[in-house]
């Protein structure tokens, strides 16, 4: 199936919107706080407990039709550990497992890579009923996913592509921030500086996501901010939030020898987002567009020969139903038909030294459903359909005899399950 034939779907998903939860970190007068996790529960300061046992993950089948391959995982299990030390003072940690097992030959199994990793660890600080600090490995907010990638909380079984390739989340990184509310307004705000991005693991096809530090050895002579504001008014929510930061770590001596600038901000990457959310009556619909500029790319090309871009860019709108918003003996489920399109390019604009890759120009048609029992834990399957450029000879280096051709359209199923406590 192609993404031309499908367009019909698309339309159809215009009346069928999903119904997705709103950020927990604050309260405002205009938002739903629903508490579903333990540390929801910490975060809010309404646990009755101490220290808090929490979690989330996800498995999912996935089917590779041009390929004629199908594969299953489990994706991650992510076990919380949180403690309130007093009512100023507490620590949130997560320590998350991808792909069920790190082990020799585990790795690259089928594509996929096992991973032991802190997804965060930091202290939180409440200055008084509005604002609050955070210190150590944090998720800064960024985008939508970034901080509500809790399975139950978006639809699909993969994350959205925008929101992993473009914005890399889960992105976490060490440093302080600073959050809060405004007094009369419906009005959240956050402020951090962080470890900045290292341009050395800056690879081809994967935007920066490799370039994040995650708290493992994170160069510090470079620094980053991010910021963000979000405002609520009646159903929707809308948000604008933006990073800037050095991606050079070296020294002054060792920078020199590959002719790059150095210093806090030296060879910048900006990156500028703005999403909308709204919720109304099992009705809702999300979107988001984001893009990065990284002016200094060719330098990068020259000391490291990475092929990378110095401006990428993504977006997708989605709409979805709750078909049981109005059933009031299934009142605590939720089945949710949605569909969502993505469209996203990790190289539209590319120096003199790098090398055009038209498979990374792409359009996604995702269409599915979404089954929650209970709030906390979800069914999922979709179709995606994809459709990407052609494919760039150049970048094709010693192929396998075996390897199937190339194909610009591609359909994939998906069948999940989630889960958070």
């Amino acid at each position: 199936m192609t993404l031309k034939r499908a367009i019909p779907l698309l339309a159809i998903g215009c009346i069928l919107p999903f119904q997705f939860l709103f950020s927990q970190q604050t309260i405002t007068p205009a938002q739903r706080l629903v508490l579903n996790t333990g540390e929801d529960s910490l975060t809010a300061g309404t646990s009755k407990n101490k220290t808090v046992i929490s979690g989330y993950g996800s498995a999912f089948y996935q089917r590779d039709f041009n390929e004629q391959m199908a594969h299953a995982t489990l994706e991650r299990a992510v076990l919380f550990v949180g403690h309130q030390f007093n009512s100023k003072i507490s620590f949130f940690s997560e320590l998350e497992l991808e792909n069920a097992k790190v082990a020799p030959g585990a790795d690259n199994n089928g594509g996929f890579k096992g991973e032991i990793a802190m997804e965060q660890a930091y202290v939180k600080f409440n200055l008084n009923a509005r604002q609050y600090f955070v210190a150590g490995l944090f998720v800064p907010r960024i985008g939508i996913l970034n901080e509500n990638h809790l399975p139950v909380n978006f639809n699909g079984v993969e994350r959205p592509l925008v929101e992993t390739y473009v914005i890399p989340a889960t992105w976490r990184e060490l440093g302080i921030g600073f959050y809060g509310h405004a007094r009369t307004l419906p009005l959240n705000y956050s402020i951090a500086l962080l470890n900045g991005l290292n341009d050395a693991d800056f690879t081809h096809g994967t935007g920066i996501v490799d370039g994040r530090a995650e708290g493992m050895g994170a160069t510090a002579n470079n620094i980053a901010l991010t910021a963000s504001l979000q405002y609520y008014w009646k159903d929707f929510r809308f948000q604008v939030s933006g990073y800037t930061g050095g991606t050079n770590g070296l020294n002054a001596r060792k920078s020199d020898s590959l002719q790059l600038s150095h210093g806090a901000f030296s060879l910048p990457l900006y990156l500028g987002e703005a999403d909308i959310m709204y919720n109304h009556n099992g009705f809702a619909f999300k979107a988001l567009g984001t893009i990065i500029s990284f002016p200094d790319a060719a330098d990068i090309n020259k000391a490291y020969a990475k092929n990378v871009s110095k401006l990428m860019y993504g977006a997708y709108g989605e709409i979805a139903y709750n078909i049981f918003e109005h059933q009031e003996k299934l009142k605590q489920q939720q089945f949710n038909v949605f569909a969502r399109y993505e469209l996203f390019d990790l190289n539209a604009a590319i120096p003199d030294n790098g090398i055009y890759d038209g498979t990374l120009k792409q359009q996604h048609l995702i269409a599915g459903l979404s089954y929650l029992p209970i709030p906390n834990v979800v069914i999922k399957a979709d179709v995606r359909l994809m459709h990407t450029g052609d494919e760039n000879p150049d970048l094709v280096i010693n192929p396998s005899p075996a390897r199937v051709p190339y194909r610009t359209s591609n359909t994939f199923l998906n069948v999940g399950i989630g889960y958070s406590f």
